[in-house]
């Protein structure tokens, strides 16, 4: 049994700590929001008053944190998880942030005789409930072997991406590929309207030709044909389109860093940044479809 410190309790953190919990090992909690410690208790994990001292108690420390300034306070500053941490911690961060910044932190942990992952997650928090997460990872080979057994009790797919940062480049590449692949069909359904054309019938030959793609097949944006998509209950999240414009801004910050060329990558963050500035930002990012059909 480990003694884990989980930094960060919302939505995502809260369940993926409980799965840690449900395997077997202390967990101790931590959150500067009441609601979220209380929540934590009640599931059966300890709680502890900030990261730094529930840090120096733990063999393995992982943060789900909002972004890069956060993630970079929390292990970086004075008192906190990489200066309090025992020689030889663990570091798993599975926060979706910057590459800037998941690179200086782990550089900073490994500097300190830390083993350091950044490892963000896909599944929403339908998969942190269900420990079926997919977990992309980057760092060392002896820093992914010595997670895998904590990364499994969280995860179904957990995949080693490559050196620190590359998790979080994984994880954003894929996310701008979702982006504008909802973008996508969701142009299709509203032209589909336009010309007559049964929404269902666009479904039944676009899923088996060569248009078939995730945002269609598993997450249709309109009602009817896949009655497990967000679609069909109003748009409530799945994942937010504040989530998405956050990591379609993060792929465009990498593509200036890499000087690489994602022209519909910045069209489909400039997209989802007018939706979110019309006041949708805490519908499912699917909900683009409305305003692409006038609404």
């Amino acid at each position: 049994m480990a003694t884990i410190a989980f930094i960060g309790l919302g939505n995502m953190g809260l369940p993926m700590a409980k799965n840690l919990l449900k395997g077997g090992h202390r967990v101790i909690g931590v959150d500067l929001a009441p609601a979220n410690l209380a929540a934590a208790a009640e599931a059966g994990i300890e709680t502890g008053p900030a990261a730094g001292p529930a840090a120096s108690l733990a063999d393995v420390i992982v943060t789900m944190l909002p972004a890069g300034p956060h993630v970079r306070a929390v292990y970086g500053n004075a008192g906190g998880v990489i200066e309090s941490a025992k020689p030889g911690t663990l570091f798993i961060d599975s926060s979706t942030v910057d590459v800037d910044s998941a690179r200086a932190v782990a550089a900073q942990a490994e500097k300190a005789g830390h083993l350091m992952l950044d490892a963000p997650v896909s599944g929403g928090t339908g998969g942190a409930a269900a420990g079926t997460l997919t977990f992309m990872v980057g760092g060392s080979d002896a820093a992914f072997d010595k997670a895998k057994p904590y990364l499994e009790l969280m995860g179904k797919t957990i995949v080693h991406a490559g050196g620190p940062g590359t998790g979080q480049a994984a994880k954003i590449c894929n996310n701008m590929v979702l982006g504008i692949s909802m973008i996508a069909v969701s142009e299709a359904f509203a032209l589909a309207d336009k010309l007559g054309l049964d929404r269902q019938k666009l479904f039944d030959i676009s899923s088996k030709s060569s248009g078939q793609c995730w945002s269609l097949t598993s997450y249709c944006p309109v009602p009817g044909p896949v009655p497990t998509s967000p679609a069909n209950r109003e748009y409530q999240p799945g994942f937010a389109v504040d989530m998405m414009l956050k990591d379609l801004k993060l792929a465009q910050q990498a593509a200036a860093s890499a000087g690489a060329s994602t022209p519909l990558g910045a069209q489909a963050a400039a997209l989802y940044q007018l939706f979110s500035a019309a006041g949708h930002g805490g519908l499912d990012f699917s909900a683009i479809v409305k305003m692409l059909q006038g609404k």
